[in-house]
């Protein structure tokens, strides 16, 4: 793995005077004068590739640019020096008006910083329009500028956990429109019924780079009830295995292919393949299964694809039933096996290994021993509809099929002509503290002893962890200068620091930009294996490649 000095020499600047900063092993940060310049290199990147690129998050001041592999590293550092950055990018001023409801949580706490009224603050958010700068954070945030500038005002200390979709904010210089419940730390002044991403759209969010927004004042909106989310399993009830309807002569009824029924979910369990690649600049995190390694060895068991759609499930508990003969494997945290037929006795097939599940058979999944989240896999794969070119549950986003719920019937695809069903492997340990190696930054020089503190830590998971990052609880690290970070791009592995000091470690449904700096980010090598820290475990970061 190449350093990322050799990057830019001394990690930091490329020759030429462009601040490349390392973020991880498979990414750069490019610092900027200003969104010109930002907006430059974004269309250059878009139009002209590095070879290996992957992602460009455009920001305020930084471009975020990721690789397929830490080799590309280099070229792509070799190909920013010698960019043009007075190149201008082209822009659509379309206005766009919302309406909006001044009713936000924060809205007298702005007032109190801004040292205005409730109603001047409205009157300041509604009188000029702003400008679409760039997208971020989930599909459909747009970071939006040229507001008032008396209305700058600093995220929350310690973000909100839910922020109702709909919700208008404030953050810093900028404002934006939450497009659904998600994490977030941003001031809340008001809400909007406006949907800001809409997949069936052909441009699928409502606001563009470029566009200018208007924001107007009404009374009163249209309430949307929030989607729910998944709860604990219900109590173990007797397993029925649905029969799938016969067609009905002459009535045109087309039956449903035979597959696999959920007959309890457990804890969480989604739908997930290798994820969407590519598209961050939209606001889409890659997604996909947390444990790739995992992923792949139960789809090479069942002679599938490393891509084909598997079930992750959290913390075991997943009970299947069978239509028809099919054959599964099941990877990842250390759980028990048993298979019910349906004229009594029972058997345990093991782990990492194929298995016949056969028509009317039940397979439950105990709780894990040591490990966290399970893989399931059936020869042919799980089909589902391809939302942006996967299958996966993106639980920031909402894009893809919702998480599994009793009764949930599992289309099941045909295996691929001459694929083979693999041999049994050796199960992966999952067991005891974990290490994962980091590369310092790219904000590392944001704190005081914070790097020293991180690495001579035993960090515990929290039970606040789940797909979008993992919430480490340990002593607080210290910032080693004040003010706000302007919102910059990140990336799957980043070890981010809100106001509270504790760190969280960014999984596979990440949002795309952060306002918190980012002190170490996790070796892509390392990630599967921190997917299967469970809530209590222990965890500790070094340097190295």
């Amino acid at each position: 793995m190449p350093s990322p000095d050799a990057a830019a020499p001394g990690g930091r600047h490329a020759p030429g005077g462009i601040p490349l900063r390392p973020v991880g092993d498979r990414a750069l940060l490019v610092e900027l004068p200003g969104l010109p310049e930002v907006l430059s290199l974004q269309a250059q990147l878009r139009e002209h590739p590095v070879d290996g690129q992957v992602d460009v998050v455009p920001a305020a001041t930084t471009v975020l640019v990721t690789v397929e592999d830490a080799r590309r590293l280099p070229a792509l550092a070799a190909r920013l020096r010698t960019i043009d950055l007075s190149e201008p990018a082209g822009q659509d001023d379309t206005l766009i008006t919302i309406e909006v409801q001044y009713d936000g949580a924060d809205l007298a706490e702005v007032a109190e910083r801004t040292g205005m009224s409730g109603d001047a603050v409205v009157a300041a958010h509604t009188g000029t329009p702003w400008v679409a700068a760039f997208g971020g954070f989930a599909p459909g945030f747009t970071y939006l500028t040229g507001g008032d500038p008396r209305l700058a005002v600093p995220r929350r200390d310690s973000p909100r956990t839910a922020v109702p979709a709909g919700s208008v904010a404030l953050a810093g210089p900028f404002s934006a429109v939450y497009p659904r419940q998600s994490p977030g730390g941003w001031q809340l002044i008001g809400r909007t019924d406006a949907v800001l991403w809409d997949i069936r759209r052909s441009g699928p969010a409502l606001i563009g780079p470029g566009n200018r927004v208007r924001f107007t004042a009404v009374r009163e909106l249209v309430d949307i009830p929030p989607r729910t989310l998944p709860g604990p399993p219900a109590a173990p009830a007797p397993v029925t295995v649905p029969v799938p309807a016969p067609l009905l002569p002459g009535r045109g009824v087309t039956p449903t292919p035979p597959g696999l029924t959920v007959v309890r979910p457990g804890l969480y369990s989604t739908l997930q393949d290798l994820g969407r690649p590519g598209l961050m600049a939209l606001g889409v995190a890659g997604a996909g299964a947390l444990d790739r390694a995992a992923l792949r060895q139960a789809n090479r068991l069942v002679g599938n694809a490393p891509g084909c759609a598997v079930i992750e499930s959290l913390n075991g508990g997943l009970v299947l039933a069978a239509e028809e003969d099919q054959v599964l494997a099941v990877t990842g945290a250390d759980v028990g096996l048993t298979v019910s037929p349906p004229d009594g006795g029972e058997r345990g097939p093991a782990l990492c290994a194929p298995f016949l599940l056969r028509a009317g058979e039940v397979l439950r999944q105990s709780p894990p021993v040591s490990g966290l989240r399970t893989y399931t896999a059936v020869r042919g794969g799980f089909e589902a509809g391809e939302v942006l070119g996967s299958r996966s549950t993106d639980s920031m986003s909402g894009l893809g099929p919702p998480a599994l719920t009793a009764g949930t019937h599992l289309a099941v695809g045909r295996p691929a002509r001459g694929s083979t069903v693999g041999n049994p492997e050796e199960p992966r340990p999952t067991a005891g503290p974990e290490v994962l190696r980091v590369i310092p930054g790219p904000r590392d020089d944001w704190f005081d002893d914070g790097p020293a503190r991180l690495y001579g830590t035993d960090w515990t998971v929290t039970a606040r962890s789940n797909r979008i990052g993992l919430r480490l609880d340990g002593p607080a690290l210290v910032r080693a200068r004040d003010g706000e970070l302007p919102s910059e791009g990140t990336v799957r592995g980043a070890l981010q620091v809100p106001p509270s000091g504790l760190p969280v470690l960014f999984l596979a449904d990440h949002p795309v930009t952060g306002g918190y700096p980012v002190i170490a980010v996790v070796v892509a090598a390392d990630l599967d294996r921190a997917a299967q820290l469970a809530p209590g475990s222990t965890v500790r970061f070094r340097v190295g490649p």
